[in-house]
């Protein structure tokens, strides 16, 4: 034992003296640190970074079936589910980790945002890390397109459609994207080149840069209230920070970030057993247009905002909100670079990251249900509950079968069951009289089509009666007022008596 452990010392300074790795590293290591950045709200760079090499291990292994071409690519995917041992488990792993870094890498910004650790010296930093968010968002959507399947198919056609809008060079864009008029092989083949080599090449660069200068520039150090940032005096007041409090990064701080990237990855493993990988969904297909396509959850909130937005407002909202957003996070260090970096005292940066998390989230929550889009199956697969049936005449019940025949549970709901495009239909009668309920079906209003002409007048009758019995049960139906007003006047006035 004692030879076998003068051999592994040897083996390390032969390479050590030729390479002298060894060093730099042990002092890395060991570099201090602020004791008050010792602290779990430090800890998301460390498990970004850590996500980032399981995705380039997992993608490695993927890459060795995977086959880019348009024939083919969905049914490497089906071998590795199927064929390959574990192969599910390692797209799963793939897909899962991609979701976990997503959502880390905007954790961290937000935390660098409240912290104020943009500020002077860590301008560049700040820059390079919404860099980092692009590219990972980058990685996201390439991802996704190389499942290709329907998802990926029809997203990539909305994404084709979107670049096109570009003034001036969007039918160029296109080409380049698409590598051709259509999507096809070619396009498969370039979005492997950027989610394989250009996009991970990029990253391993900036994050490689990106570490560099947290190495070089220190870690923030805990806003304090009152303890401002000037650029005069902020570098001696760190270092002498650093020499009165500072400890080792490993293991005095370090070990947070290894416990905390632990439990991320033990959530990676936990989330891909229990949920398996993402798709491949149906094979693309351009003749098959009854679809429905979603976008990945980090990209839900743009499917929304485009399903909600009017048409004229898409372009600039697509084009200039984007810009604008983009160079207000670049501009962000350079214009407040100095100052207050407790939240405490910084309320106006607690009501902008509110209001963006609160429209993410009710945007991704909508798009996770879709309530704008038709269910195209609810007329035949939910029928009309018994309930609501019981008690109608036969021209009511004929209205009935109207209702579902011409497929208004699409859009409309009864009994909790049907499309959420249009309201509800349990009560409909009480807020809308038989005149207005036959005017809005054969006209139409709102984002409902007319369907005058796809109804006979004895099919509009006998929906119209069923409709007129949806009152709820305790609730009365809708009168039309100027039937009220008639009523009124024809009535006998009551005598006064003395």
């Amino acid at each position: 034992m004692p030879d076998l452990k003068q051999r592994g010392l040897d083996l390390y300074n032969w390479f050590e003296a030729r390479l002298g790795l060894g060093t730099p590293l042990i002092e890395v290591a060991e570099h201090e640190v602020p004791n008050n950045t010792a602290s779990w709200w430090y800890v998301f760079g460390s498990a970004a970074t850590v996500i980032f090499v399981l995705q380039v291990m997992t993608g490695v292994l993927l890459a060795l079936v995977y086959a880019p071409t348009a024939s083919n690519a969905w049914n490497s995917l089906q071998f590795l589910d199927h064929n390959v041992h574990l192969g599910w488990f390692l797209r799963a792993m793939h897909g899962w980790g991609s979701d976990f870094m997503v959502a880390i890498v905007l954790i961290h910004m937000v935390q660098v945002f409240l912290f104020g650790a943009y500020k002077f010296p860590r301008e560049l930093t700040w820059i390079i890390g919404v860099f980092l968010l692009l590219l990972t968002l980058g990685m996201a959507f390439t991802g996704q397109v190389l499942r290709f399947d329907q998802d990926a198919y029809w997203g990539l056609g909305i994404g084709a459609s979107i670049l096109s809008r570009v003034p001036l060079i969007g039918g160029p864009l296109v080409g380049l994207m698409l590598g051709g008029p259509i999507i096809a092989g070619n396009t498969l083949s370039r979005f492997f080149a950027l989610h394989v080599f250009v996009i991970p090449g990029i990253l391993i660069a900036m994050v490689g840069m990106h570490v560099w200068m947290v190495l070089r520039l220190g870690i923030n150090d805990y806003p304090m209230p009152g303890r401002l940032v000037n650029k005069k005096t902020y570098l001696a007041d760190y270092k002498e920070m650093e020499k009165k409090t500072g400890i080792p990064f490993v293991p005095d701080a370090a070990w947070k970030d290894a416990a905390f990237a632990a439990a991320i990855m033990l959530a990676v493993i936990a989330c891909a057993l229990w949920f398996g990988p993402f798709g491949p969904s149906g094979q693309p297909d351009p003749t098959i247009i009854e679809t429905a396509p979603k976008p990945d959850y980090f990209f839900l909130w743009l499917y929304a905002v485009l399903a909600y937005l009017p048409p004229a407002l898409e372009t600039p909202v697509l084009f200039i909100m984007p810009v604008i957003g983009i160079a207000a996070l670049i501009l962000l260090p350079l214009l407040s670079g100095e100052g207050e970096k407790h939240v405490s005292r910084r309320p106006a940066a607690v009501l902008i990251v509110s209001v963006i998390a609160v429209s993410l989230g009710v945007f991704t929550h909508l798009g996770t249900y879709t309530p704008w889009s038709p269910i195209m199956n609810a007329w035949s697969s939910d029928p009309i509950p018994v309930s609501y049936l019981h008690n109608r005449t036969p021209l009511e019940r004929e209205g009935a079968i109207v209702l579902q025949n011409k497929q208004c549970r699409n859009c409309h709901s009864i009994g909790g069951e049907g499309g959420l495009r249009g309201p509800a239909l349990d009560t409909v009668a009480t807020h809308m009289t038989e005149d207005q309920i036959i005017r809005q079906v054969l006209q139409g209003g709102g984002n409902m089509p007319a369907y005058g002409n796809a109804l006979n007048p004895s099919e509009t009758t006998a929906l119209v009666k069923f409709l007129t019995t949806l009152h709820g049960h305790d609730l009365q139906p809708a009168v039309d007022a100027s039937r009220r007003v008639v009523s009124a006047a024809t009535a006998t006035p009551p005598t006064n008596k003395q």
